[in-house]
């Protein structure tokens, strides 16, 4: 049997394993920041409006505010960009981008399916 990994245990199983898949995309990453022109608070802020904007991943989530909190921006700087964007790419996006950053963090979203 297959034990599922989820949350950060499944970015660091996938970090630690030899997966092409995900160098790559490390790879890609790093690229475009340095070609960007951009600080890092605001590059990741783009990321993340860029990430709801296409209803993604949690683990999509999970890599990019995971490295926002490392490099210290204010989790309400990513609420805020929540904010932001909602009157263009429209609320069931953002409700959705709530959920899937909570699912990717393992958060409590008890009494969020009622909203």
């Amino acid at each position: 049997m297959t034990e599922e990994i989820t949350g950060a245990s499944g970015m660091a199983a996938l970090a630690e394993a030899d997966a092409p898949v995900f160098e790559t995309l490390v790879h890609m990453t790093l690229d475009t920041f340095e070609r960007s022109g951009l600080d890092a608070e605001t590059y990741l802020l783009a990321r993340i409006a860029a990430l709801v904007a296409l209803d993604a991943a949690p683990a999509s989530y999970l890599l990019n505010i995971g490295t926002a909190e490392q490099l210290g921006v204010p989790f309400e700087k990513v609420q805020g960009t929540l904010v932001a964007i909602a009157p263009v790419v429209g609320s069931a996006r953002v409700v959705s981008a709530a959920r899937n950053i909570g699912v990717a963090f393992d958060l409590d979203l008890a009494g969020a399916e009622e909203a």
